[in-house]
């Protein structure tokens, strides 16, 4: 069996266990606080960073990106698919959402809100805060857009980018930090996300001193 190391509000973490609950791969959930620099986790993933998969095949496995590769080629059904040009789009958005929102969006607002709260590292900034919110406000206007291109943000079929995406919005949502009512096409896309069975693990994170909205867990908004 899969051990998963994760921690609940990394959306990260959050885009692996909608990638396994999609293919209904059974393994076992192992918590940790990045920030607590826990040295038996260290030992997995020098960076310290989450998620790490330990596979009883293959060892170690480390960062979204590659858990997502590796988990492709050993279970089914595709969420990489089409012919090359197609795969190397759904890669594309995957890689904005891991890497160009997490930097200017999620990281910042997951680390004044939440890190900087249960980790006594200073208090949060205003600042900080209003700029990732301004590159949320962007960045929704993006997925707007995609969403209305087609019935999920990479075309035909569900893909690894909406997996992704959707993982990035749902800290968010549990931050409370999404006014949905201004993105009506990511809205409706959102919402479909919810709806499906592999997201309610998500819906039902609970992080001990950080209550999310009452609307978080509805899937009807």
């Amino acid at each position: 069996m899969h051990v998963l190391h994760h921690y609940q509000l990394s959306a990260a973490s959050r885009f692996i266990r909608l990638v396994l609950a999609e293919r209904d791969v059974v393994y076992l959930p192992k918590l940790e606080i990045p920030w607590e620099r826990n040295e038996d986790f260290l030992r997995l993933n020098p960076a310290g960073d989450v998620p790490v998969m330990v596979s009883d095949n293959h060892g170690v496995i480390a960062g979204a990106m590659v858990i997502a590769e590796y988990i492709e080629e050993s279970e089914s059904p595709a969420l990489l698919w089409g012919d090359i040009a197609a795969r190397a789009d759904i890669r594309r958005l995957v890689h904005w959402f891991e890497v160009k929102f997490a930097n200017e969006v999620g990281t910042p607002l997951l680390s004044e809100r939440v890190i900087k709260r249960f980790s006594g590292e200073g208090q949060p900034s205003s600042a900080v805060i209003r700029a990732a919110l301004s590159n949320l406000n962007i960045h929704m206007q993006y997925i707007d857009w995609l969403a209305e291109q087609g019935s999920w943000l990479a075309g035909k079929q569900l893909s690894l980018a909406d997996l992704a995406a959707s993982a990035h919005l749902s800290v968010l949502d549990y931050l409370g930090d999404i006014n949905w009512e201004k993105h009506p096409e990511a809205k409706t896309w959102y919402a479909k996300m919810k709806s499906r069975p592999s997201f309610r693990e998500l819906l039902a994170d609970q992080v001990i001193g950080l209550k999310p909205p009452a609307y978080y867990s509805n899937t009807d908004f």
